[in-house]
């Protein structure tokens, strides 16, 4: 209990200077990014056509709502599948994104400590030991989205501001992890009676930069994304509680994604397929 309590103090120490800098940080490389493509933009590549993109990305988050009373800033790693339009530069899009993360503010095995703060475990033939267990966020975004590319060059029309709004399928649980095997409490399916699984259905919406550059290979997108989720625990009772949880939750995620490219373009003929 002391080392839960530790933690939290730091975090919540700490919040205001990683927030600031996370920030910070954040706006210097979306700046540098659009500096360096636009003097690659310079060349006539003429990237025109309807192009597939295959995306692997990386996030970083401040959570927000009541997501930020359950834990701290998170990451995430996914990938998608894009079509961006001939003409107009519309987007059409799926993506998913793990989400993981070593803060837990909310203890989930409060119930099973004793006045120390420990769990109580069991060896095997009669002997008692402390169980050592570990708390981690994990969770998963799944879902699609729409959007346009605005160009900022005419030389290059598939670089610029990429703009898109989504919906989907927002996960969080606690990762209950006993390290020493030792508590018999969280042995099996008991375990799931602690994790807490939250789901719902969330919206994102996506600013930043996007640079598709055929003649160079260089194509990366990066930018800010806000997810709003109206979600409720899934089980059907908390263990910790001895209750059932049916309470409404709106969890935030706000982050800095950055994201690279394999395009796949297709010509004004079926078999015209460049990549």
């Amino acid at each position: 209990m002391i080392n839960f309590i530790f933690q939290n103090s730091i975090v919540k120490r700490n919040k205001f200077f990683f927030n600031f800098q996370f920030l910070t940080k954040s706006i210097l490389v979306v700046s540098a990014l659009c500096l360096t493509s636009q003097a690659f933009a310079q060349r006539n590549n003429n990237n025109t056509y309807t192009v597939i993109t295959l995306n692997f990305t990386y996030g970083a988050h401040l959570p927000g709502g009541d997501l930020s009373n359950r834990f701290g800033n998170n990451f995430s790693l996914g990938g998608g599948l894009d079509l961006i339009t001939e003409k107009k530069n519309l987007i059409f899009g799926l993506k998913g994104n793990n989400l993981f993360g070593n803060t837990v503010k909310e203890d989930a095995l409060s119930s099973l400590r004793d006045s120390d703060g420990f769990i109580l475990g069991s060896v095997g033939a009669g002997q008692a030991t402390y169980a050592e267990v570990f708390l981690r966020e994990r969770g998963f975004y799944a879902g699609g989205h729409v959007g346009k590319l605005f160009p900022l060059s005419q030389k290059n029309k598939r670089s610029g501001i990429r703009l898109t709004i989504g919906a989907g399928l927002l996960q969080h649980k606690i990762r209950i992890q006993d390290e020493t095997g030792a508590a018999d409490q969280l042995a099996g399916d008991l375990i799931k009676g602690y994790d807490l699984l939250t789901n719902g259905l969330s919206f994102e919406q996506f600013i930043g930069y996007q640079q598709l550059n055929r003649k160079t290979g260089i194509n990366f997108f990066a930018g800010f994304e806000l997810t709003e989720a109206f979600t409720k625990n899934r089980r059907g009772v908390n263990f910790n509680t001895q209750s059932r949880d049916d309470s409404s939750r709106f969890d935030v995620l706000l982050g800095f994604r950055v994201g690279w490219s394999f395009t796949f373009y297709v010509g004004e003929q079926g078999e015209d397929i460049r990549y």
